[in-house]
C-alpha cells in the first residue's frame, strides 16, 4: 500500500520539525518547504495528498498559494495554518479553495486527526446515496430518510445538507453555502444561512443546542462531520 504523501509548508522551523517527525511516525511520505514559491512548485510536482499550508510564508504568502495551486487543477487537501483569532484570513483561505484549517498553537494529534479523516473520505467518493448515522440523503430522489421515515426538508434545507454533506469535514463558510444554495446574484444576508441551519438541526440533530452533525465553526460558518472516528 502507498504511503499517503503530505507536503508542510511552513517557514517556523521548530513547528516545521514537530509536524514531520510526527508526520513520518504515522506513516506519510513527508515533504517539506520552508517558502511559498517553493511550496507551490513542489505542490505541482508530487501532487501530494494533503497541504499544510501556513498563511505567513516568505516569497509568495498563503493565499497566494493556495489561489495559484486551485487555478492549476490541483485537488490536494489544503489546511491552512494560521495565527489564533485571525478569522478573516481563516475566511480568506477558506475561499481561496482550502478544504480546513486549524489554529496555532495547535495540538499535533489534532492536525493528524484532520488529515487521517480528509484521506478517509478521498478514498470512498460520493455517490447519489450519502449515509451518515441513521440517515440517508438520496441526492437523485431529493429526499432525506430516517430509518423507513421520510424527514420533510425544505428546498433550501435540502441544498444546504447536500452541498455540506458531500464536502464532509470541510469548514464551510457562510458566503459559501449562500453562492451554492441561494446563488451568486441573490442578494440576502448570512443570516439566511444560519436561519436555515437552525431550522435544518432541528430536523436531523437529537440535541440541537450541542449538534453532532452540523458543527459551528466560530467567526467562520459550519463544518458537516460525519466521521465518528473524527
Amino acid at each position: 500500500m502507498t504511503a499517503p504523501r503530505v507536503l508542510i509548508v511552513e517557514d517556523d522551523l521548530t513547528i516545521l520539525r514537530g509536524l514531520c517527525d510526527n508526520f513520518n511516525f504515522d506513516g506519510y511520505e513527508v515533504h517539506t518547504a520552508i517558502d511559498g514559491r517553493q511550496g507551490l512548485e513542489m505542490a505541482v510536482a508530487i501532487s501530494p495528498d494533503v497541504i499544510l499550508l501556513d498563511i505567513m510564508l516568505p516569497s509568495l504568502n498563503g493565499f497566494e498559494v493556495c489561489r495559484e495551486l486551485r487555478a492549476r487543477q490541483v485537488n490536494s487537501t489544503i489546511i491552512i495554518l494560521t495565527a489564533k483569532g485571525q478569522e478573516d484570513d481563516i475566511i480568506r483561505g477558506l475561499e481561496l479553495g482550502a478544504d480546513d484549517y486549524v489554529t496555532k498553537p495547535f495540538r499535533i494529534k489534532e492536525v493528524l486527526a484532520r488529515a487521517r479523516a480528509f484521506l478517509r473520505r478521498r478514498s470512498h467518493p460520493v455517490g447519489d446515496r450519502i449515509a451518515f448515522g441513521p440517515f440517508e440523503l438520496d441526492r437523485s430522489a431529493k429526499r432525506l430518510r430516517r430509518g423507513d421515515t421520510n424527514i420533510e426538508l425544505t428546498t433550501k434545507e435540502f441544498g444546504v445538507l447536500e452541498y455540506m454533506a458531500t464536502r464532509a469535514g470541510r469548514a464551510l463558510t457562510r458566503n459559501e453555502l449562500l453562492d451554492a444554495v441561494w446563488g451568486r446574484f441573490v442578494i440576502v444576508s448570512d443570516r439566511s444561512v444560519d436561519r436555515c441551519i437552525t431550522t435544518l438541526r432541528s430536523k436531523i440533530e437529537d440535541d440541537p443546542r450541542h449538534p453532532h452533525w452540523i458543527e459551528t465553526v466560530r467567526d467562520v460558518g459550519y463544518r458537516f462531520q460525519d466521521d465518528p472516528h473524527f
